[in-house]
Order: structure tokens, then sequence, then C-alpha cells
């Protein structure tokens, strides 16, 4: 999916050229650090998107299960990524204060780049957004990439307001619910609840918008560099499902 109003191709050129030197060396006072020498770490770095994927998803099961390790949080791992980062995987999430995904992944300093929004959109006139997801996997190395949404998630109950009684709101929070509208128009014909439908169609539009990214997010699919993925978390039993 091209939209004009992605970045194009030409005006990324300066900015590709300028990642390509950082994510192959970082700049820390007057060495250089590589982005592996950044990420030791116990175990293995996810080679693959899968790999990746994995990781995350065995770190979620841990705190579902209340077995978590919280790697990667001790004293000389502050020090060794004060140097520069490496984040094996991208997670864009809700600004709910309930879901942390460092936390509901048991993942350590320097594992996740995590992008927070209300609502966990992905919208095409925020390019905050969208170019901070495109930074983790461009210059940081991310394989994976996260669009995670949860239950009970205010920001789409305030999208089924506005769809279903023309609920309006003030400031930017209007634009928030607007973009999520076009998933409670997908969802409002589903059985069961709406808003959780509405949640799940919320995820599965971020994904496709970030699949559809063109130049960098989508060549990196295509290459089989990137894999793309929707989860839904639950509030209560701490789980996180796959939903795209």
């Amino acid at each position: 999916m091209r939209d004009s109003k992605f970045i194009s191709r030409r005006s990324f050129v300066k900015f590709t050229g300028a990642a390509a030197l950082g994510a192959s060396i970082i700049k820390y006072g007057d060495g250089l650090l590589t982005a592996g020498e950044a990420h030791a770490d116990e175990t293995p770095r996810p080679k693959t998107p899968d790999e990746a994927l994995k990781k995350i998803m065995d770190g979620n099961k841990r705190f579902v299960d209340s077995l978590k390790k919280s790697p990667r949080r001790t004293i000389e791992v502050r020090e060794q990524t004060a140097g520069g980062q490496a984040p094996f995987a991208t997670i864009l999430a809700c600004a709910d204060s309930r879901v942390a995904p460092e936390i509901i992944f048991d993942q350590g300093l320097g594992d996740l780049f995590v992008v927070r929004v209300a609502g966990n959109i992905v919208n095409t006139s925020n390019y905050g957004v969208l170019g901070s997801i495109e930074f983790g996997s461009l210059v940081l190395g991310a394989s994976v990439i996260m669009v995670l949404g949860h239950s009970r998630c205010g920001a789409v109950a305030g999208a089924i307001d506005a769809v279903q009684k023309g609920a309006e709101f003030p400031g930017s929070i209007d634009n928030i619910v607007n973009t999520i509208g076009p998933a409670v128009e997908a969802a409002k014909d589903e059985p069961g609840d709406l808003l959780e439908n509405a949640t799940v169609a919320n995820v599965k539009l971020g994904v496709d918008m970030l699949k559809g990214s063109v130049p960098v997010l989508a060549d990196k699919v295509r290459e089989g560099k990137l894999k793309i993925v929707g989860g839904n978390y639950d509030l209560f039993t701490g789980e996180v499902k796959i939903v795209a």
C-alpha cells in the first residue's frame, strides 16, 4: 500500500545515509562502540524476526506465570548500554499506565525500543510515531515490530462514542479518537463485545499501515528482515495474544 503522505524515497535518502553509519558505529565519548558490543547479554541476541518474536512471547509467559527473570537490569548492563543500544524488538504500545512493555514481556535495559501513544495508533500525519518505529528497525536493528493493544482501552472506547453518539473531544484528543474511528466501523457488525472487537481491529489497521510504509518498513518486510505483528494485552490475566 503506497500513500503519498508517507515519507518519499527521495526525501529519505539523506536519513538512510546517516542511518547506515549510525547502525554500524555508535560514538560515545572519545571511543567508538559497535551496536553489538553495546548489547552484551547473558543470552544470545535473536538473529531472526521469528527468534525475536519468540523471545518477547516467552517473556510474557514468564510474566503471566509470575516467573519473571527481570533480565538485564543490573548495574553492569546499565553501564554497558550507556554507550549505545541495539534493541531486538520495537513495541508500539498504548500510553496506558497499566501497559508497560518492558515489564509485561519481562525484558531488560536495551532490549525493547518502545513507542507509546494513546490508542497505539499509527497515523500518517504523526511522523513522530512512524519515524520512531522506522528508526528502531533501520538504525537500531530491531527485527520485529509489535503493535500492542489492550483490553478496556479508553481511547477505543472514546472512538466508539464518537461513531455511535457523535461525541467530540477537546484539543488533540479528537485526532486520536478519529484515527481509531475506522476500526470501530470495521468491527461494529461483528458478533461479541464491540470494545474488544474494535481494539483488535485497531491493532490490525496499525499492522497493515506499518507493513505498507515505504520505503523503510515495507522493503524490510519483503526482504524477510523484519516481521510486523499485532498483539492484544489482557489487563486481568497479563497475557498477550497474537491477533495479527
